[in-house]
């Protein structure tokens, strides 16, 4: 059961990455390991200063994927908009969970931990693992938004928190 390697991805295309968020695709290039001749896709992640090489014939069992379409980020404002839910769980379990949502690089699961994260002014403040999870899933649905919109990150941050402070 060969599968072929069609590529789904062009160079200049924003990719999601799962467990690293938005990147660009900015090569497809062929190496040859122990003799196998495999083609790959470059990825740079600008805002990580990180480049990730992926075998084409791997990328959909990564995850990787196009960026979400207009109605995914609509629910996904719809999920901030929501309640938010916190399982009466040790926070050892829960900060598990929000990171498992976050590297599953689903966009409406990652606006689940921002809403769930999120603290107005009323409410207590978050601890430091609380608030590095929150930054995390933030800026993870930040960079989306922004790359699906092809607005500045601080502009889709601000977008975002309009929508978490109104709800």
């Amino acid at each position: 059961m060969t599968k072929s390697t069609k590529k789904q991805f062009k160079i200049g295309t924003h990719v999601v990455y799962p467990k690293h968020g938005v990147g660009r695709v900015v090569a497809i290039e062929t190496q040859i390991f122990s003799g196998i001749s495999l083609e790959l896709y470059v990825i740079k992640f600008e805002k990580e200063k990180m480049t990730l090489r992926v075998p084409i014939n791997k990328a959909e069992i990564t995850g990787m994927r196009k960026l979400a379409n207009p109605d995914t980020v609509e629910n996904a404002f719809t999920t901030l908009k929501g309640k938010a839910r916190i399982k009466r769980t040790m926070w050892s379990r829960r900060a598990q969970e929000y990171e498992a949502k976050i590297n599953s690089g689903d966009l409406i699961s990652i606006a689940e931990v921002v809403r769930d994260l999120h603290r107005k002014g009323d409410q207590p403040e978050q601890s430091y693992s609380e608030r590095q999870i929150y930054e995390s899933a933030i800026g993870r649905l930040a960079r989306e938004l922004a790359a699906v919109e092809d607005i500045e990150e601080n502009e889709a941050i601000e977008r975002l928190e309009k929508v978490l402070y109104a709800a």
